[in-house]
């Protein structure tokens, strides 16, 4: 009897069982590199959806099992990180791999646990702490999250109440109760769920913002305007007092988690 292929990543892909689904897609980015293995990286048909194959072998999770998504894009896209990589693998350039790794592994199997996380951010979310002060980033915030807000309320049924500096104030009961169920009815229970409510959790944690990443995915904003809206504070303080390297270069990595969680929406909803 054949033995039954190994995961080809498990080796240097961290597996995402941790309470933070997303920490071990951020702890594979600073993996050491191997050396790359195979010659040809495709996107194949398989049992209910699509598989990844390296020189004809399916790629497995850290976890040990198969990567099989159900549209055929975001295969591609899985497909197109391996092809990429040069004579040695890098994990932080792989941002669709260790997305959809940490679905499988990290979401798949507590689905409502992650759910509770995403919606924790609403009860203290990022755009209902506003600056007193001064007038310039009172300007900023308003422009950028008060669209937000109209849209929770409008399209969503959730009154969100704002706060001045850093004073938790609880959300309304009812207003959390709409976002649970705009959550809910976007992540939906079909194959996709899982890699749905990942990039959702992931957009969330990079963001700071439950209403964010459900604007994004729902197509109220797109990805360069979320981050934009997630960062203005940061953007302000660096118009002050000038960037850090480093911190750009984090930043960067976080940018591109957040491409590569808007990017398998859209290959959600495109089907």
């Amino acid at each position: 009897m054949s033995k039954e292929p190994q995961g080809l990543a498990a080796d240097f892909f961290v597996e995402a069982n941790e309470r933070d689904p997303s920490r071990a897609a951020r702890d594979s980015a600073r993996a050491a590199a191997p050396k790359r293995f195979y010659k040809e990286a495709k996107a194949a048909p398989g049992a209910d959806g699509f598989v990844v194959t390296l020189d004809g072998k399916p790629v497995r999770t850290p976890g040990r099992r198969p990567i099989l998504v159900p549209w055929r894009a975001l295969a591609e896209a899985l497909a197109a990180e391996w092809a990429a990589q040069d004579e040695t693998i890098d994990p932080a350039s792989m941002p669709f791999t260790r997305l959809v790794n940490t679905a499988i592994d990290g979401v798949a199997g507590r689905m409502a646990e992650v759910e509770a996380e995403v919606l924790k951010y609403a009860g203290s979310d990022l755009i209902c702490y506003r600056a007193g002060e001064p007038d310039s980033l009172v300007r900023a915030q308003t422009a950028a999250w008060d669209p937000l807000l109209a849209f929770a309320r409008e399209k969503l049924g959730a009154r969100l109440i704002l706060a001045q500096g850093v004073m938790f104030a609880a959300q309304p009961e009812t207003a959390l109760a709409a976002l649970a169920g705009a959550v809910r009815t976007y992540v939906g229970e079909d194959a996709g769920a899982p890699l749905r409510l990942a990039a959702l959790h992931t957009m969330t944690a990079l963001t700071g913002s439950c209403m964010i990443a459900l604007a994004v995915a729902l197509r109220e904003i797109d990805a360069a305007a979320a981050w934009a809206a997630a960062h203005v504070d940061e953007d302000h303080q660096m118009r002050l007092w000038g960037a850090d390297g480093e911190a750009l270069a984090r930043r960067a990595l976080r940018r591109a988690e957040m491409q590569a969680a808007d990017a398998l929406l859209r290959s959600a909803a495109s089907g």
